[in-house]
């Protein structure tokens, strides 16, 4: 039986300290799989740009001269899309960054810089997408309309999801811009309402777009939400993994912590009057 110091205040020795666990240290890829990358993603640009844009440049072509009233509802349906993936794309990118998976291979202020654009950039293009509504006539759409929630000619409810949805990032893409000013512990707070935001633009794109029933759709819907849950399930497992030790590794690596703190934190009866 080890007994414990009889001096009170007696500071725990060195050898029981634990080592502090860090996260990934940034060493950045490799240059041939930097080459490799990049190259990748130009084929996959190169192809689906090839493979769409004549027959899109066609098709606004021939809407023009039959119909143009129908351009600004094909702006609204492209503009839509656009957002969502920003906003996905913003919402991941934050998940990855919460998780330090990508610490190894990016900086982390670089990875929290397009975190912070692609947020402000699914932003700018939900507006657009709406301001695009007051230049179709298949429905009146009013800037009141389009403002506020429930007042819409079409689908009010999946509308409305998807207007409150927009609040809610505007919000969160505020925080970005006072985040001194509010301190770290409101702006986590506030970015909580992030996983509220993206389950509402997406309802809002299943329930009230034109295009939910084609097959590309349903992926472009289904990919980024199944990504998000599954990264914030790691998110949460990993968390509570580390829950259990957290409180002692604190008594343990923090300055100027006494015995008798360790051995009130500890529940066995061990920890409060010696260690077997």
């Amino acid at each position: 039986m080890i007994e414990l110091p009889e001096r009170r205040g007696a500071a725990v020795p060195q050898a029981r300290l634990r080592p502090v666990r860090r996260g990934p240290v940034y060493r950045g890829l490799p240059r041939p799989v930097q080459a490799l990358a990049w190259l990748a993603l130009a084929a996959i640009l190169g192809s689906v740009i090839g493979a769409t844009l004549p027959e899109a440049l066609r098709a606004l072509g021939a809407t023009a001269a039959l119909a143009p009233g129908k351009l600004a509802w094909y702006g609204v349906r492209a503009t839509g899309f656009l957002a969502y993936f920003a906003v996905a794309g913003s919402v991941i990118y934050g998940l990855l960054l919460s998780t330090k998976l990508l610490d190894a291979i990016a900086h982390r202020p670089v990875s929290f810089a397009l975190h912070k654009d692609l947020a402000l950039v699914g932003l700018a293009l939900s507006g657009l997408h709406g301001l695009l509504l007051l230049g179709d006539h298949t429905y009146p759409f009013t800037a009141a309309a389009i403002a506020i929630p429930f007042a819409s000619p079409y689908a009010p409810a999946a509308v409305a999801v998807g207007q409150l949805a927009f609040y809610v990032m505007a919000i969160v893409t505020g925080s970005f811009y006072v985040r001194r000013q509010i301190g770290q512990r409101a702006w986590r707070t506030i970015h909580y309402l992030t996983f509220l935001g993206f389950l509402g633009v997406t309802l809002h794109g299943i329930t009230s777009g034109s295009d939910t029933a084609a097959p590309w759709a349903t992926w472009a819907y289904l990919v980024p939400t199944a990504a998000a849950v599954f990264l914030l399930v790691y998110r949460v497992v990993v968390s509570v993994a580390q829950r259990p030790g957290a409180r002692t590794a604190e008594l343990l690596l923090a300055p100027g912590r006494q015995v008798d703190d360790l051995t009130t934190a500890a529940p066995s009866a061990a920890g409060r009057g010696a260690l077997r």
